[in-house]
């Protein structure tokens, strides 16, 4: 049994905050050249090479990449055979997140009631957490900003069996239409398909994990998520909004079992400012 304490989870939470903020992956930086380079629309150009000049900004480390600094998704790997210590996982890391996004400057954007007063609870707490208990003795940590605009674009379809692979790209194909510009596009769609209504929804944005662009390893959903893509930049939404080729970077498909009266599609969008941090201890 390894023990760790949960200072360390706090630390480890707050600067993962600050660097996703400040740093945007080097998958999205490459998306978004290629994005560049195939794109066709002149305001499109035009807007992607503005993409590519604030994530050189931003690398300067004073300024986030967004000004919407994001709900704090936090995925948790913990190993079976580690023994937290000093404190509460859960605590921990949202002690980690208030720390980060004051300590970064970073805008606090969670509110604590949702329907009625919405008063701000100043460090960007709760965070929301999912946890996965794993074998071996290490936490694997990961902090995932997520912005309001592309979060509110996310949708859930119980769709009915006998709706099958076509069903799939239309439900997709038909939530993305409906987004238009809100997400920030261009965007990367995530899509989770079976489990129970949840259990899509959670597979939806797991699935942004995945480096942008790297296909699924079974061949029938990759060949799903090219079709996805292609019907996705056909829509004609563009960078921004302002028409042109490329609406999405890219569409991840995970996939698990269901049951047979039953076939739920979760769809998660991330906007170009696919956001992501992660350290194992």
């Amino acid at each position: 049994m390894r023990e760790i304490q949960a200072s360390q989870i706090t630390e480890t939470v707050a600067r993962l905050a600050i660097e996703a903020n400040h740093f945007l992956g080097e998958d999205v930086v490459a998306a978004l050249n290629k994005a560049r380079a195939i794109e066709e629309s002149p305001q499109g150009k035009d807007v992607l090479d503005q993409l590519l000049k604030n994530v050189e900004i931003a690398k300067q480390g004073a300024f986030p990449l967004c000004q919407d600094t994001g709900l704090a998704v936090v995925v948790v790997e913990l190993g079976q055979e580690v023994h937290l210590v000093g404190g509460n996982l859960n605590e921990a890391i949202h002690a980690g997140v208030r720390k980060g996004y004051t300590d970064g400057y970073l805008r606090k954007s969670m509110v604590g009631q949702p329907f009625s007063q919405r008063v701000n609870t100043r460090d960007n707490t709760p965070a929301t957490i999912h946890t996965d208990v794993v074998p071996g003795d290490k936490v694997k940590i990961i902090v995932m900003p997520k912005g309001g605009g592309c979060e509110n674009m996310s949708a859930l379809g119980m769709l009915k069996p006998a709706d099958g692979r076509q069903g799939v790209l239309d439900f997709v194909t038909n939530v993305i239409d409906k987004a238009g510009s809100n997400p920030c596009p261009p965007t990367i769609v995530g899509v989770g398909i079976g489990g129970s209504a949840d259990q899509a929804m959670w597979l939806a944005k797991k699935s942004l994990l995945r480096p942008v662009g790297q296909p699924n390893p079974e061949e029938e959903y990759a060949a799903l998520e090219r079709d996805l893509l292609e019907r996705i930049n056909n829509l004609g939404i563009g960078p921004m909004g302002l028409g042109g080729r490329i609406t999405s970077l890219a569409a991840h498909v995970l996939v698990t079992p269901c049951h047979i009266a039953s076939m739920p599609v979760g769809v998660n969008v991330q906007c170009h400012s696919a956001r992501y941090k992660e350290a194992v201890l």
